[in-house]
């Protein structure tokens, strides 16, 4: 972790008295056969079960896969009708203080005050996580300022910030008390790419300290973050493991062809597409076979955006055979 800017060089790290995570500590979140349907009848959760250490592990999966249900069943911010969460041996169901006071989460909507600078805003989060040291909380504030790039807008408005700066401002208030399990719901979403390059730099810079839970519709964050992963597709896991393995599944396997608009109207009759990409006025084909599926067809090397529409694709038909 480099040294902020507002910390001097002289002042030791005994001083600072703040450091994000622990160096030593391996934590261990383990869910077991997690269910939750709620009361419109909606079954979000079917029987989940992972098992994460310290590091970033990857929840993919589209718009209402129930990743948010199983974020905020992590983050006790809902009961969950069966099964188990324990965050290093406890159970956080009889025990949600034990991982309240370890736990970092930013939802996918995060409400901030108006007319509230960042700072203030900060020192008052801090007190409501119980650090009521105030030159303690001092420091964390202007720690995670400077960590997040925000100390020099840390005296405007909150709800005068960008949606990239609010963002930061949410991975700072999720940092405050340096704790043990961050769970992030959906970060990047609306960041421009220099500001998502930004904070995927600072989650590597944090990632070995503690568990984080990174929940994301988003490919390239899984790929350029995760050693670890999940599919949820309707409530369930679909894959779980490390994104080599998923693309390894379609080696040699995944054809490509660039078409006109009238032929792809032609091979949709005729042949079931993976996925399409359209690029330079032109859509991309991609078909999953054994064998070349028609002329014009080449061979190409997979992704983890193609293993990840076939895994999605499979998902559905075979609900579809069961009639789910």
């Amino acid at each position: 972790m480099r040294v902020p800017q507002g910390i001097k060089n002289n002042e030791s790290t005994e001083s600072v008295k703040f450091s994000l995570g622990s160096s030593i500590a391996n934590n261990r979140l383990q869910i077991t056969n997690l269910a939750k349907t709620y009361k419109n009848g909606v079954n979000a959760l079917k029987s989940i079960s992972l098992t994460l250490s310290n590091g970033i592990f990857g929840l993919l999966g589209p718009n209402g896969a129930g990743k948010s249900s199983l974020m905020r069943s992590i983050a006790t911010m809902q009961a969950f009708d069966s099964g188990t969460i324990t965050f290093n041996g406890v159970d956080i169901q009889k025990n949600p203080n034990i991982i309240r006071n370890s736990l970092g989460y930013l939802p996918q909507e995060f409400g901030v005050y108006p007319k509230i600078s960042a700072y203030k805003l900060l020192d008052y989060i801090a007190v409501l996580k119980g650090i009521n040291n105030k030159a303690e909380r001092h420091n964390q504030v202007e720690y995670l300022l400077e960590l997040t790039n925000l100390t020099a807008d840390k005296k405007l408005n909150v709800a005068d910030y960008s949606g990239g700066m609010r963002q930061r401002f949410g991975i700072a208030q999720a940092l405050l008390g340096s704790p043990k399990l961050l769970v992030i719901d959906e970060p990047t979403a609306g960041l421009d790419p220099l500001e998502r390059n930004n904070f995927h730099n600072l989650l590597c810079e944090i990632g070995q300290n503690m568990v984080i839970v990174l929940s994301t519709h988003i490919v390239e964050d899984i790929n350029n973050l995760c050693s670890t992963m999940a599919i949820m597709h309707s409530g369930e896991i679909c894959f779980q493991g490390n994104p080599s393995t998923l693309i390894e599944g379609l080696t040699d396997k995944l054809w490509h062809k660039a078409l006109e608009n009238d032929e792809l109207l032609t091979l949709q009759n005729a042949q079931a597409i993976d996925s399409i990409r359209l690029h330079n006025g032109k859509h991309h084909v991609r078909i999953v076979s054994d064998s070349k599926p028609y002329n014009g067809f080449a061979q190409i090397a997979p992704d983890l955006e193609d293993a990840y529409f076939y895994t999605l694709k499979q998902s559905i038909s075979k609900r579809e055979e069961n009639h789910v």
